[in-house]
């Protein structure tokens, strides 16, 4: 059994370039950017780009600093630590970064992750390589395949509209604080930002599977 986790707003409590945007007056501009791509409004790829333009130049000690202060979610603790107790294994994909990602597996004993990487030189932003685009099940289909888990065993978690090809591989979809096209396609709806919610979602549905 396996769940699939989105990362900012879902595992973090937050959005990382916003944030980091910040340090450069930038902030409106890449929330702006970001939520025309969480919405579907624009290529999400053309967004990320765009974004990573805005801020180009910031330092690595700083975006390494906002990184850490990154609010992990509440309950994102306890919810991780029951799917590890109950036999899940747990994967995170992100549009975002591996600066804030690598936090993640280590707290959260994630056991897979996915996402894109920034490119510093000489201290300094300047560029993206992206390993995960807006078919987002592409980046861990080959890990699935490996580990040979069914789709009626795979739940995800996800708010944006960037994440819905998360949706097709799996057997439970849940849409947690999530833009309206998410949850339309959704079976489980959580809107509030407590990731404990998703610990009576998960026995509901695996009930017959769980390890007791």
């Amino acid at each position: 059994m396996l769940v699939v986790f989105d990362v900012e707003g879902v595992l973090y409590d937050a959005e990382y370039l916003p944030m980091l945007a910040r340090l450069v007056g930038k902030e409106r501009e890449v929330m702006e950017i970001t939520m025309k791509g969480i919405k579907g409004e624009i290529p999400w790829e053309e967004g990320l780009l765009r974004r990573i333009d805005a801020i180009r130049g910031i330092e690595y000690d700083k975006a390494l600093d906002i990184a850490r202060s990154m609010p992990i979610m509440k309950g994102a603790k306890e919810a991780c630590s029951y799917l590890k107790r109950m036999g899940f294994k747990i994967v995170a994909v992100s549009g975002g970064f591996t600066i804030i990602t690598d936090r993640l597996k280590d707290e959260l004993k994630l056991d897979y992750v996915a996402a894109n990487e920034l490119i510093f030189r000489d201290g300094r932003l300047v560029g993206v390589d992206i390993q995960v685009d807006s078919r987002k099940a592409n980046a861990i289909a080959k890990v699935i395949r490996e580990w040979g888990v069914k789709k009626e065993h795979i739940t995800t978690v996800v708010d944006g509209a960037n994440d819905l090809t998360l949706f097709d591989i799996a057997g439970l979809r849940v849409a947690f604080n999530a833009q309206s096209i998410v949850k339309e396609r959704a079976d489980v709806v959580i809107d509030e930002k407590d990731l404990t919610l998703l610990i009576g979602v998960i026995e509901r549905h695996y009930s017959a599977l769980i390890k007791r």
